[in-house]
């Protein structure tokens, strides 16, 4: 979900572009273990749009108000979209979508499982939070890579309009029952706790994308960079707990 900080970020980022991400498609790709980190990429992000389809969809069962089930009706389908694109991709740089997907599957789906919302503000919270911490991941990833899977991959990350329900509905919420607040920044917690733990044993289990990460395929990654990029993303979550009215 796009912020406004985060937007003046990648701006920023995206005036220093050298190395690969200076480069197209057609010219990065030549580089084998680059074309394999991408397609772990886009095999990441396709499933994690997929599972975001799933579970936007299960969550409208919860919703109170027939306004409610629709908005996130809506929501869906537009995480339905970005998967498409996402397939349609890989189908077109030669990558079975399905089998760049499936080293993935396992550990988004014990994700979602171990952390279950137990009713809708806690869907609602998950969704803002969990899928907030996911697009940081990936547009700090973005900006080392080609010009054309960075489009992409930008262009799959746009807001579907949850943050800004999400934050109405909670905020909503927590003036009317104060009392939930503290039980919403504890689930808020343990989310982040869980996608940061997440996103860290993907990255270590594919070596490909691990080591484009920390610099072995684009310029300027290193290991103490890839610590100040979890750091920025842990201040974007304390900046959203806010939103939401929550303390981080």
């Amino acid at each position: 979900m796009e912020t406004p900080d985060n937007a003046e970020n990648n701006a920023d980022n995206a005036t220093e572009l050298t190395g690969i991400a200076a480069q197209d498609w057609a010219a990065a790709s030549a580089e084998p273990q680059y074309r394999a980190a991408v397609v772990d990429l886009l095999g990441a992000l396709a499933y994690g749009e997929l599972a975001a389809f799933e579970r936007l969809a299960e969550d409208a069962k919860l919703a109170p108000t027939l306004a409610d089930k629709a908005e996130l009706a809506k929501m869906a389908s537009a995480e339905f979209h970005h998967f498409e694109q996402l397939r349609d991709r890989l189908a077109a740089v030669d990558a079975e979508p399905t089998a760049a997907m499936e080293p993935f599957a396992k550990a988004l789906d014990d994700f979602h499982r171990q952390t279950a919302p137990s009713d809708w503000l806690e869907g609602l919270v998950k969704a803002y939070v969990g899928d907030s911490i996911a697009s940081d991941f990936y547009r700090e990833v973005a900006v080392r890579l080609d010009s054309d899977t960075r489009a992409l991959v930008l262009s799959v990350l746009d807001d579907t309009g949850h943050g800004n329900f999400a934050v109405e509905k909670v905020r909503a919420a927590i003036e009317a029952d104060p009392r939930l607040g503290g039980r919403l920044a504890l689930w808020a917690r343990r989310l982040m706790g869980e996608a940061l733990s997440q996103a860290q044993r993907v990255v270590a289990e594919r070596d490909a994308l691990s080591t484009m990460l920390v610099g072995g395929l684009a310029d300027g990654f290193d290991l103490a960079e890839v610590g100040r990029m979890f750091s920025r993303i842990t201040e974007a979550h304390t900046k959203r707990m806010a939103a939401l009215g929550l303390a981080a």
